[in-house]
Formats: C-alpha cells, structure tokens, sequence
C-alpha cells in the first residue's frame, strides 16, 4: 500500500508538472499573438523570462524563505534534541545534514525549503517543540525530510516561478490594453476577417483570465500531491505512521501563525492560516491525509 501510494502520487506530479508547462506555452502564446500577432514570440518570451527568473530564485532560496518567516538557524548546542532529530532523519533518507531553523511562533508547524539536497534547510516554529513528544516530532520531521529527498523543494520552488511569469504576463497584458496597446492596426486591416477577431478574444480571456486560474489551480494540486507524497515517505522513514497521525491531529487543532509568509504557506506541513475547504488550498484535508496514513 505505502510504495503503491508513493507511485501514483509521483505520476500525478509528473501529470501536474507538464499541466504547467503547457499552461506557461499557451499564455506565452495567446501574449504573443495579442501583441504581435505572432504566438511564437511570446513563446519565446514566456519561457526565456522563466529561466532568467528560475536563475535568480535558485540562487538562494533557502535564505530568502527563512527571512521572510522570521526564522533564525541554530546549530546543536542549541536544541541537542531537534538537532539530532534532523540528523536521524537525514540519515534514515540518506540525504545531507539540512540546516536547521526555529521560527518564534506559539503555533505548531514545519518546512522544508532549498534548491536541492544539497542545499537545504528545515524550519519548525516553537509552537511545534513545545506540544510535540518525541515520537510526533520524528513524524514530522520525517515529512520534511521527505520533502528534501524527494526533490518537492525544488518542484515547490519553479512551481512559484512559472505561475509568478504567467502573473507577470497577465500584468503586462492588461495594462497594454487599459492604455491602448497592442496590434490594433493589424485589427482595423482584417475587420472583414471574424476568425482573427475570435483568436484574439479568446487569447485575451485566456492571457487575462483563464491562465493565471490555471497556473494557480496547477500549483495548488501540486502542493496537495507532494503532501501525501511526502506523508507516505515520512512512514517509510519512521516506520511508525502514528506519530505523524498524532502531530498531524494536533497541529489542524491548534491557532494559526502569527509570523507566516504568506507566499510561502504552500511549503508548510498544515496551512499556517487555518484556511479549509476551498479550490484554492494549498494542502490535502487534515482528515484525508489521517485516514490514508491509517491505512498504513
């Protein structure tokens, strides 16, 4: 059941992933058409202005994240137990040491965050070492790790990318157009021609309107994909799925974060701000992800 779950978890991300670059391709494309009439240039200016920004994210993620969540890294005289924690877990995954930040926040919660293994860091806020045993923190920290090991960081971190150029070309479009932009004069000489005329509006709904909703949908069934994902490897490296059955529980009970970086809730073990049953979560519900581990 866990390596039957890990498989099919790791084809629907494979699925999602292609979503996106198809996503990024059509919005590229109806840009490029609305402006120039030609689809491959903003084809071209999708993908090379997604590499550029990939170039400058990757550069350092991990430092950028932890900033923006207010966490400050320790090293093992600080916290020997959560220290040595990180260490048995990254042994188990066979993944390097990660760096290891607390975030000073009374809710329980946790992330993973870096370009690759290699250079990675975990964070759990003081709310998680406070009400966690042993056992619950191994969980948890096993799931974060998983995310390490399975390369999530680095699906999390384009994922942000590629939705954050659609967003940008979005931007652009809409404000070519408020300002009177665009190839009206290619319009004025083919008024006769209504194909041209449905092209051209169905590549401004979908550049204005369609793409960015589903760049945003894509991301948030990625990030619900990679949790269970990440769930399943966590019982694969603790062999005890009860301890993150009994983090899990008690982090959906708790109050949300005070200190969260909103751009980066899609990277915590539970959303930080408590949001359920909408479209547009970023993680799986808490009671899905029990009754799956359940199972194990």
């Amino acid at each position: 059941m866990l390596y039957q779950q890990i498989a099919r978890n790791k084809r629907k991300t494979v699925i999602v992933m292609l979503a996106f670059v198809v996503i990024l391709a059509l919005v590229g494309a109806g840009f490029g058409y609305m402006f120039s009439d030609n689809a491959i240039v903003g084809i071209v200016v999708a993908v090379i202005g997604s590499l550029i920004y990939m170039f400058l994210v990757m550069r350092n993620p991990a430092n950028m994240v932890m900033s923006l969540n207010r966490a400050h890294e320790i090293h093992e005289a600080d916290n020997p137990e959560l220290w040595h924690i990180v260490e048995d877990m990254a042994m188990v995954g066979r993944v390097p040491m990660p760096r290891v930040f607390i975030i000073p926040d009374p809710s329980p919660n946790a992330f993973a965050t870096g370009s690759d293994p290699d250079h990675s860091a975990v964070a759990v806020t003081q709310g998680l070492l406070d009400l966690m045993n042993r056992e619950e923190l191994e969980g948890v920290l096993g799931h974060e790790i998983s995310h390490i090991r399975n390369y999530d960081i680095r699906l999390s971190t384009i994922a942000v990318v590629l939705v954050g150029v659609i967003s940008f070309l979005s931007g652009i479009a809409s404000r070519m157009i408020w300002f009177g932009g665009g190839s009206r004069d290619r319009d004025n000489d083919n008024n006769n021609n209504a194909l041209v005329t449905i092209f051209k509006m169905v590549a401004i709904l979908f550049v204005l309107i369609l793409g960015p909703l589903s760049a945003s949908l894509a991301q948030m069934a990625l990030s619900r994909n990679r949790e269970y994902l990440a769930d399943a490897s966590s019982v694969e490296l603790t062999r005890n799925p009860q301890g993150l059955i009994s983090a899990l529980t008690k982090i959906e009970n708790s109050q949300p974060m005070k200190v969260a970086d909103r751009s980066s809730s899609g990277m915590y073990i539970e959303n930080p701000f408590k949001h359920s049953g909408s479209l547009f979560d970023t993680h799986p519900p808490t009671a899905d992800r029990i009754k799956r581990l359940e199972k194990m």
